[in-house]
C-alpha cells in the first residue's frame, strides 16, 4: 500500500505534501505498517490536477478509480498470508490517505504487498529482490526503498523544483527492546531509546532516493 499509494498520488503531485510510514517491529518479527499520505497543502492543484483528462500524454485517474484501485488492492492483501486489519481511511475533501496493517513477519509483508502490487497493476516483476524493501533477522532492522519507487521519483518531473522543499517525508521503526545504533546520519533515536525517525524533504528524497534507507541493530535481549 506505501508504493501503491505513492505510485498514483506521485504522479499528481509531489510538491507540498506530507508522507509518512510508521512501522512497529515485534521481536518475533510480526508488527504493523502504518502509511500516510496528507495532500492538504496542495488541495487546490491536486484538483485541478483531477480535472484533466491527461498530462504529458499519460490519463488522470478519477477520484473513483483511484478509490476502486485502493480498495482492489486492500481487498487482495487482506487475503494474503501472515497478513489481517488491513485498513484504509481516505478523504477526497482535504486528500489525506491512512493505511494500515498488521503482519506476522517481514516476509510476509513484503510478499503480501508484491502480489497484491502485481494482481493490480501492469508492471512486470523480473525479479522478486527488486521488490524487497526490509530484512530482519531478530535482531538488525534493515530499510530500503525497492527499485521501481526510486526509478519512479528519479524520473518524476516538476516545473518548479523549488516546491519540492515544502514537502516532507517521515520514516519512523519501533521496537520492543532498545537500539544499540543505527547507520542513517538523518536519524534520530527516541528518548526511551526503542524508537528511530528518520525525515528528509521531498527535493532532497527526489536527488537520492536513498536518503531514509537505514540499518538498525537492537541490543541483545
Amino acid at each position: 500500500m506505501k508504493y501503491l499509494l505513492l505510485s498514483i498520488l506521485l504522479g499528481l503531485v509531489f510538491s507540498c505534501v506530507e508522507i509518512s510510514d510508521d512501522l512497529t517491529l515485534n521481536n518475533d518479527g510480526s508488527g504493523t505498517l502504518r502509511y500516510k499520505i496528507n495532500l492538504s497543502a496542495s488541495k487546490i492543484k491536486v484538483n485541478s490536477i483531477l480535472a484533466l483528462d491527461s498530462i504529458d500524454g499519460k490519463p488522470v485517474p478519477s477520484k473513483s478509480q483511484i478509490s476502486s484501485k485502493i480498495n482492489e488492492f486492500v481487498r487482495i492483501l487482506d487475503a494474503q498470508a501472515g497478513i489481517s486489519n488491513v485498513l484504509v481511511e481516505e478523504n477526497y475533501t482535504d486528500y489525506i490517505f491512512k493505511f494500515s496493517c498488521d503482519f506476522t513477519s517481514v516476509k510476509n509483508l513484503q510478499e503480501g504487498i508484491k502480489l497484491s502490487l502485481a494482481q493490480i497493476s501492469n508492471n512486470k516483476w523480473s525479479q522478486p529482490s527488486e521488490s524487497s524493501w526490509l530484512s530482519w533477522d531478530g535482531n538488525t532492522l534493515v530499510r530500503t526503498i525497492p527499485s521501481y519507487v526510486t526509478q519512479q521519483i528519479k524520473n518524476y518531473k516538476i516545473d518548479n523544483e523549488d516546491l519540492l522543499k515544502e514537502g516532507i517525508y517521515t520514516s519512523i521503526a519501533r521496537f520492543q527492546r532498545p537500539v544499540l545504533r543505527f547507520e542513517n546520519k538523518l536519524g534520530t533515536l527516541s528518548k526511551n531509546q526503542m524508537a528511530v525517525m528518520v525525515r528528509t524533504n521531498t527535493f532532497d528524497l527526489k536527488a537520492n532516493q536513498h536518503l531514509l534507507d537505514n540499518t538498525i541493530v537492537l541490543a541483545p535481549r
